[in-house]
């Protein structure tokens, strides 16, 4: 039968991840992190070169140590890749990078067996799905899409703008990705935002306090996310009133998103054809758990996670998945909430007393 001896099984060493291995350490879990990436920094070395967070320093760590430095910074994506390295220093729990999940099978006797792509097997007490969903990029698919002879590629792939100079590029979507992407390409191309509505903003700073403080201390950044949108009415871009003003002088054009593709462009919803060099497609993610297939968990009628844990499969739970349990569920700054929840009920689980309180990690 399982037994809390046997390790939990966290797969995936980003943010999320460690976030998982600090909780279940507190709870008394025995943690083994299995990393596909060659240390456990998560994707964040992936990101496009001047990604900057859009919380403050402050607002942007994960439970048990602070981000240092300015606490009203903004940090850029290599602080943080350095960041998530002193975070996996300091937790003292058996991380492994390089081991790339292949599935993970449910055993007769209880619990789960994790099988690598290397062959190797791992007999786990539970498992922890935290491997993010940046391997996983969502691309639509339009009429045309196969001739398209232009540059077609998600923002995953994007790295840095000087590429783009002097060509006809299209950015689409809606979000924070989609107008920061634009706008650092219009400085050396010209730039349609395609979207499917017009671009909603959030001022970054309120009567001189940056907008994640106000989220804390009203305690929206807790609520359930369907809450938080109806507060923020539907804005997706938190900006400090430079990409709107960009929108509104015309740097970038934002046209209603386009039909179809033509071998060398788009039409827009006009009807008009337009030659386009290159398309980005900022559209998000869709979480990258393909080797929980054989659990069944995606087939006709099975049951839907509750806040990331699993009634039907018991040891298993889910993490940093976008809007799990709050507006913050899948971000530096939410992640550790979530982390201690899942960790309560996955401990609860194994101790054979579901409704028991695992130590939460301190923010």
């Amino acid at each position: 039968m399982t037994s809390r001896t046997e390790p939990v099984v966290v797969v995936g060493g980003g943010q999320s991840g460690l976030a998982a291995a600090r909780a279940a350490r507190l709870a008394g879990l025995r943690p083994v992190v299995l990393h596909a990436g060659a240390e456990p920094v998560g994707s964040w070395p992936d990101y496009y070169d001047s990604l900057t967070l859009f919380s403050p320093a402050r607002h942007s760590a994960l439970p048990g140590l602070a981000f240092g430095g300015d606490p009203d910074r903004y940090p850029r994506r290599d602080e943080v890749v350095a960041y998530l390295r002193r975070y996996a220093d300091g937790l003292d729990v058996d991380i492994r990078t390089g081991v790339r999940v292949h599935a993970v099978h449910p055993r007769p006797d209880g619990g789960y067996l994790v099988r690598t792509e290397a062959g190797d097997e791992i007999a786990a007490a539970g498992v922890v799905a935290a491997g993010g969903s940046f391997g996983n990029p969502y691309l639509p698919r339009l009429p045309g899409q196969d001739d398209y002879t232009g540059e077609l590629r998600h923002v995953a792939g994007y790295r840095r703008p000087d590429r783009y100079a002097g060509r006809r590029v299209v950015v689409v979507g809606a979000g924070n990705s989609a107008v920061q992407v634009a706008h650092e390409i219009a400085g050396y191309a010209r730039v349609t935002l395609a979207t499917r509505g017009p671009v909603r903003f959030l001022p970054q700073r309120v009567r001189g306090r940056d907008l994640h403080h106000w989220l804390d201390v009203t305690g929206l950044d807790r609520l359930p996310a369907a809450v938080v949108r109806r507060v923020v009415r539907g804005a997706t871009v938190i900006d400090s009133g430079v990409h709107r003003a960009a929108l509104a002088a015309g740097l970038i054009t934002r046209r209603e998103m386009f039909t179809a593709f033509t071998p060398d462009g788009v039409v827009w919803s006009d009807g008009a054809a337009e030659p386009v060099d290159a398309v980005l497609f900022a559209t998000g993610y869709r979480p990258d758990v393909g080797y929980l297939d054989p659990l069944g968990l995606r087939e006709p009628g099975a049951p839907r996670p509750v806040g990331g844990v699993y009634a039907d499969r018991p040891g298993l739970v889910h993490l940093g998945w976008e809007f799990q349990r709050s507006f913050a569920s899948n971000t530096l700054r939410g992640v550790g909430r979530d982390a201690a929840h899942v960790i309560a009920a996955l401990a609860g689980h194994l101790s054979g007393r579901p409704g028991r309180r695992a130590g939460a990690p301190a923010r």
